[in-house]
């Protein structure tokens, strides 16, 4: 059986671990918004990436961008 000291400290341990699971789906529903907004934006700036699969893209990007060594 659990003394009242272990149960408040289980307790406990379980709000901060809902707490950081929280966070974490914060964080990644922040950075999927990012992502899409990034996409968006190069969408309307370069309208020709619409059709490109991902490594042409990453292909075209860096033929079209200085390199920053």
């Amino acid at each position: 059986m659990m003394t009242d000291a272990e149960k408040k400290l289980l307790q406990a341990q379980h709000r901060l671990e809902e707490a950081q699971a929280r966070d974490r789906v914060k964080e990644r529903k922040a950075r999927t918004r990012r992502l899409i907004q990034e996409g968006a934006i190069l969408e309307k700036v370069l309208p020709e990436v619409r059709t490109m699969e991902p490594t042409v893209l990453e292909d075209y990007l860096i033929q079209k961008l200085p390199q920053h060594d």
